[in-house]
């Protein structure tokens, strides 16, 4: 365990930025999961929702620095290519 004041501070302050970005990860995931099962499933209607949602919370995430900007665009085009490959 660190002895100086500040890296004390510095243990506790990535441990709560870390258990932020872990819950917003969670939150994406659980969107881009939606798309996915709305587009196994054929509903295009659902998927569309699904997808609108799940771009929203890509958007947050990457402008929050949890995800890198391409990485959330990326994924964001694909579940793109997905929905669109249903209607």
């Amino acid at each position: 365990m660190a002895n100086i004041k500040s890296a004390k501070k510095r243990v506790l302050v990535t441990r709560t930025k870390t258990e932020r970005n872990k819950a917003i990860r969670s939150r994406v995931k659980t969107y881009v999961k939606k798309v996915d099962a709305a587009v196994e499933a054929k509903d295009v209607d659902a998927a569309k929702a699904a997808l609108l949602a799940a771009t929203s919370e890509l958007d947050k995430a990457a402008s929050k620095g949890v995800y890198h900007k391409n990485t959330a665009s990326r994924k964001i085009s694909r579940m793109n290519k997905a929905v669109n490959k249903l209607a």
